[in-house]
């Protein structure tokens, strides 16, 4: 019974029916659940799908049942190319690498996430096109054949409902699951990918978005309480996030970063001229340029704001920044005796709605 689920999957995935491998390999894991290999073949489907956050989910188990099965380690390199997590995937391909040194797919995608760095850094000319396909492919061409014992079930997926909040250095998401054990789930960190999976006897949730901008994944962590999981993501850069998952229509905000000068000292520059700049003299006209600056619309209004947080003293900037975080930016109270002691809820303008999205 089990060897013929195997071969079946294994025919359904030589017969390009992905989806019928995929349940398949599904159902045996709900009966072998510890079971590396079953975790790295259905990796390998996830692949042939486009599932790359679920094959990236699917290596990560394999890797923690078996941190010694190479494959796994190829697998999720070749999702995180496909997902643009280039560090993750070079992490991941070099340990594959070091378990299997005459692989040459493992140095030929180690050499593509290089260059794809590169690219990135503005090392490589922008139009010059990179592409893993190739290698990627040829992994993805080749399944393996177990024998696990095995039988044919019915997977149950619960949904648990989840929403997000952010300060401007992290983001908060909540998924409502009670009385989940802790060690009955995992959750992983990429540069743009959060995984959780949650796996208790019939049941499977994964929550795996790739996410609107990157984290630190070394300053995430996550806490299991009685009737909530409470996922803490760390922003590399203060921007606000429309959305918790990424979207290409989105344009990302980009942060303009200003070095300070080492002990307050004004620059000064080379001049074949004797005059110096005066910079107290030139910072104070940019000042006042900026304080008279008139502006409409939008910009005079977050203009307008600004000025107030600027001038604010703590209790004041307190409440401005409670009061916008936790009504997903509907409101802006400075009152911080009236919104200190409770959480400030939502409030769109007439003819909106605002929404929490539920999985």
């Amino acid at each position: 019974m089990a060897s013929d689920l195997e071969l079946k999957a294994n025919e359904a995935f030589e017969e390009d029916d992905y989806e019928l491998a995929s349940d398949l390999f599904t159902q045996a894991i709900d009966l072998f659940p510890n079971n590396a290999e079953l975790f790295s073949d259905r990796a390998q489907v996830n692949l042939k799908l486009k599932n790359f956050s679920e094959a990236v989910a699917d290596s990560n188990k394999a890797i923690e049942l078996n941190p010694s099965h190479p494959k796994a380690y190829l697998r999720k390199g070749t999702a995180c190319i496909k997902l643009e997590e280039y560090h993750t995937a070079k992490e991941a391909l070099e340990m594959g690498a070091s378990l299997a040194p005459g692989d040459s797919r493992f140095t030929d995608l180690i050499k593509e996430c290089d260059k794809f760095t590169a690219k990135e850094s503005g090392v490589i000319p922008i139009q010059e096109r990179i592409t893993t396909q190739g290698a990627a492919a040829t992994e993805a061409a080749q399944p393996e054949n177990h024998v696990p014992e095995s039988q044919t079930v019915t997977v149950v997926k619960p949904i648990y409902r989840h929403e997000f909040y952010q300060t401007p250095d992290e983001v908060v998401v909540t998924i409502f699951a009670k009385g989940i054990p802790r060690d009955s789930m995992t959750v992983d960190f990429g540069e743009q990918i959060l995984s959780l999976c949650i796996n208790v006897p019939g049941k499977e949730y994964v929550l795996q978005p790739r996410l609107f901008g990157k984290i630190i994944p070394d300053r995430c962590r996550y806490e299991v309480l009685s009737t909530k999981i409470e996922i803490r993501l760390a922003k590399t850069e203060p921007i606000h996030w429309t959305s918790l998952e990424f979207n290409k229509s989105i344009i990302v905000p980009q942060k303009i970063n200003v070095l300070p000068v080492a002990g307050g000292e004004r620059p000064t520059y080379p001049s074949s001229k004797p005059k110096r700049t005066d910079w107290d003299k030139l910072e104070a006209q940019v000042k006042k340029e900026e304080k008279e600056e008139k502006l409409d619309g939008d910009a005079g209004l977050n203009k307008f704001f600004r000025e107030i947080y600027q001038d604010a003293d703590e209790d004041t900037r307190r409440a401005m920044s409670k009061s916008f975080v936790e009504s997903n930016g509907t409101v802006l109270s400075t009152n911080w005796k009236e919104v200190g002691s409770k959480k400030v809820e939502g409030n769109p303008p007439d003819g909106m709605e605002l929404k929490k999205w539920e999985y």
